[in-house]
């Protein structure tokens, strides 16, 4: 028990020191001035503190997200911090309202295409967002990308974000009058170095903002869209929790924990914030299998943001925006871009029409458009929209009817029945989606982690030749183990 106790406590440490260079960034860049650290950490503090005592996702670490801080960025920009702050409190309302209205469960009807699409137009935002940081700092953003890829490899045990915060900040101070105005020719390689400047060192108060009537309604759409933003951004996080630990989130108890999160940041002065996959993954890596763990990472937060202001003021703009054009890279969903030539022509459009209204109209959307067209596909595609799943005398699932993000949730949920050993046949499925097929391998990998002995029989070819055309290299071996797909080679001939 205490063992467990210390486990729990010291992965709470460990995600606190990765979420601080990204809570100082997110909360700078959605401002636009050097208060925005505190805001940003407020934010880590507070929504991370509510949503992990009272969240539905066991060890999920919420905190500002990419997401988030580009919504957030327009509502400051055009209201103001203290309207901003009533935005995030009136998000949060809205989000608790979802919850208890049983909404959450509808996150299963986003189709992967859109998760992907609106992910890759919110890295391609942040990373144009930071391109007057490269444009005067190049060298310096492009020696922290360069130590965070070798610190990843080199130590495990440091987060690489801090390695190359805390070395380029010590080393800036002596090499900085080398790297002045320095160029190549006509090519600027290094212009000015932009610093943090001292903020305010103090400890967070409430602050209830003034209400009216005509600023409610001028904030009900910029609240709603945050609102929309965080709920699926953070039971997206909740899915990937899931598919690392093998639980099941509880989705609406999440919108709760994550409202009250909201509120609670709004009403101290922090940035709305969502659940956050790579500091979720990085706790449960790290022995994380509770609450305790985040919300002892807000609570260590809290404990540094007194003594910040006076190391903060020294942190470069340079290598913050070297963080989040990294973590902006990372949230492109590499594996389905690399498969869009032999993915779904009808996934891939429903992709790429997302990322791109994402940039250029708004996330909330793209994410509309993304599954009306979605929806048109899929008709297209099959006149169905449900699948079903019967248990003959032998005591073989049968699925009948389409795999797809309409009823690939339903299914697998059919299918979880704790036994040792699984018999499903698709003879009967008549369509696969990219949705239907990324869902059907992720559930075939941990039925592998659990021990479950699944038969894969009945497969038609069409059906095949999506799972082994979607799968990676470690799902294909699964596959041909479970109900021995064709190789990849003879695919491709």
């Amino acid at each position: 028990m205490v063992q467990r106790f210390a486990r729990e406590l010291l992965s709470g440490l460990t995600v606190a020191i990765v979420a601080l260079p990204l809570a100082i960034a997110f909360g700078i860049t959605a401002t636009g001035t050097s208060e925005g650290a505190l805001v940003g950490l407020y934010g880590a503090i507070f929504a991370g503190f509510f949503a992990a005592v009272f969240g539905g996702t066991p060890a999920q670490v919420t905190g500002p997200t990419g997401p988030i801080t580009v919504v957030a960025t327009g509502v400051i920009a055009a209201h103001g911090l203290e309207g901003a702050f009533l935005a995030f409190i009136m998000a949060g309302a809205f989000q608790i309202l979802f919850g208890l209205c049983r909404l959450g469960s509808l996150i299963r009807f986003i189709p992967h295409p859109v998760v992907s699409g609106f992910m890759g137009g919110i890295a391609l935002i942040i990373i144009l967002g930071e391109l007057d940081q490269v444009r005067k700092s190049f060298l310096v953003v492009a020696a922290t990308i360069v130590l965070m890829l070798v610190a990843t490899r080199v130590i495990k045990s440091i987060p690489a974000s801090l390695i190359a915060l805390v070395l380029v900040a010590a080393i800036l101070p002596f090499a900085e009058p080398m790297l002045r105005n320095l160029s190549i020719g006509p090519v600027s390689l290094n212009g000015t170095v932009d610093y943090i400047g001292r903020i305010p060192e103090s400890i967070p108060s409430l602050s209830v903002p003034e209400l009216s009537g005509s600023l409610l309604l001028t904030l009900f759409l910029p609240a709603l869209s945050i609102a929309l933003l965080g709920s699926i951004d953070s039971l997206l996080t909740s899915v990937v929790m899931d598919n690392i630990t093998g639980r099941r989130h509880r989705s609406n108890r999440e919108l709760v924990g994550q409202g009250l999160g909201n509120m609670a940041s709004g009403l101290f002065g922090g940035l709305a914030s969502a659940g956050a996959t790579v500091r979720s993954v990085v706790n449960v890596r790290g022995g994380g299998r509770t609450g305790l763990s985040a919300a002892t990472h807000s609570v260590i937060l809290l404990g540094l943001v007194a003594g910040l202001g006076a190391v903060v003021q020294f942190i470069p703009l340079a290598v913050l925006s070297g963080i989040l054009i990294l973590t902006a890279v990372g949230m492109f969903d590499w594996e389905s871009l690399r498969k869009t030539h032999v993915a779904p022509r009808g996934d891939v459009v429903v992709m790429f029409a997302t990322m791109i209204i994402t940039i250029l109209v708004d996330l909330t959307v793209a994410v509309a458009v993304g599954v009306a067209v979605a929806l048109v596909v899929h008709f297209a595609q099959s006149r169905r929209s449900k699948a079903s799943v019967v248990q003959d005398e032998t005591g073989t699932y049968r699925v009948d009817g389409p795999l797809s993000f309409l009823s690939i949730d339903r299914v697998l949920t059919r299918l979880r029945d704790d036994e040792p050993k699984l018999s499903l046949s698709l003879e009967n499925v008549s369509y696969v989606d990219m949705s239907g097929a990324k869902g059907l391998l992720t559930f075939l990998d941990h039925s592998r982690g659990s021990d479950v002995e699944v038969d894969l029989k009945d497969v038609p070819p069409h059906v095949e030749h999506k799972l082994v055309t979607l799968a990676n290299d470690e799902q294909r071996d699964n596959l041909r183990t479970v109900a021995g797909a064709a190789d990849p080679a003879s695919e491709r001939s």
